[in-house]
């Protein structure tokens, strides 16, 4: 997989199509990004000027079997090959739901991710995994496949609304959780709130580093790789459980309140400190807000975890665990008793 870290992305991008040899390119896009960035990207980018354009409604709600095999159609429709080339601009649905299309059409076709949120550019986009959701589920169906370049770009990210900003930056502590207590330092220093784009470049560049490097010893999550879990099995039930009442919630706020339940537990499990646990708290309070839940949402809560597809054995629930910033523990399983414990935790230092 080819990672450009770029402040010029339709330039880089008119360069890789050309040393392909100018495939015959589609651009799949939702109906947010289509004037925000993918107009801007054609006419910047000649190699791209005349190619068709396949748009989805915008929303994770959307990503699911119906948008995809409108997807499959308009390939079809537009005459795609297993030499084509399908080009996912936008963020994590568009990448996720556009790879997945890509490696199933014709046994798979190449494409490329150009993440133009801060969420795809440090999670989604990069990694191998595509798919979309069904049954009520996060991610149910997919597959691993890797795009064959990454185009990212904080320049994008001007458009976004500080929402978007944020549920990206939480995927950024969770890598500099596992990387080290000095990245994970230095992104909490960081103000995203008043962010510098031209700043953020580096950072974005070093978490998408971390995340690779842990990918490329498990592509296929088999063992370390689930190291980027870290947030993910309580983050998974909250946003699962806002979908269940009609009132979705951002990817990266549900991991920012799954990162402060997995901190509890890590806490109570292997004596991650409790004064870092109790700054995250305050910390993802500040920034994110809460999420109201209360005793009576455990039930839901705890069966959502139980449907994680990190769980190997039926009835577990498996955590990613930390005993300090960079020093990881995979496989942790954790009984409801002690899910509920830090739950209760939870509420009272987010003040619900």
């Amino acid at each position: 997989m080819n990672l450009i870290f770029t402040h010029h992305p339709a330039d880089s991008l008119n360069t890789l199509l050309k040393e392909a040899g100018r495939p015959h390119a589609m651009i799949l896009a939702d109906s947010h990004t289509l004037s925000a960035c993918v107009e801007p990207l054609r006419e910047a980018c000649p190699a791209l000027a005349d190619a068709p354009v396949i748009t989805v409604e915008a929303g994770d709600v959307n990503k699911n079997l119906d948008s995809l095999r409108h997807i499959w159609e308009q390939m079809q429709q537009l005459g795609a090959t297993r030499r084509s080339l399908l080009v996912n601009v936008g963020g994590g649905m568009i990448t996720d739901m556009g790879g997945f299309a890509a490696a199933t059409f014709k046994r798979g076709i190449r494409f490329y991710n150009v993440p133009t949120t801060l969420l795809s550019a440090v999670d989604a986009a990069v990694g191998g995994k595509t798919g979309i959701n069904f049954g009520g589920l996060k991610n149910e169906i997919g597959a691993f496949c890797d795009a064959d370049a990454v185009v990212i770009s904080t320049s994008w990210l001007a458009t976004l609304p500080a929402e978007e900003l944020k549920s990206g930056y939480a995927e950024m502590i969770k890598h500099a959780l596992i990387d080290s207590p000095a990245e994970y330092r230095r992104l909490l220093d960081f103000d995203i709130a008043a962010a510098d784009l031209t700043g953020l470049l580096p950072l974005v560049e070093r978490s998408v580093m971390v995340k690779k490097g842990v990918v490329e010893q498990d592509p296929r999550e088999q063992g370390i790789r689930r190291a980027l879990n870290l947030g993910h099995t309580a983050g998974h039930a909250f946003e699962s459980l806002a979908m269940r009442r009609g009132r979705p919630v951002p990817h990266g706020y549900a991991v920012a309140w799954g990162l402060v339940v997995d901190l509890i537990i890590s806490h109570m499990k292997l004596g991650f400190p409790s004064a870092a646990v109790h700054e995250l708290a305050a910390y993802v309070g500040r920034v994110y807000g809460v999420m109201p839940i209360t005793c009576d949402d455990y039930p839901a809560l705890l069966e959502l975890m139980s449907h994680d597809k990190k769980n190997a054995t039926p009835g577990a629930i498996n955590f990613t665990l930390l005993d300090a910033p960079g020093k990881i523990h995979i496989d942790c399983i954790v009984d409801a008793r002690d899910i509920e414990a830090a739950l209760d935790i939870f509420r009272d230092l987010m003040g619900i």
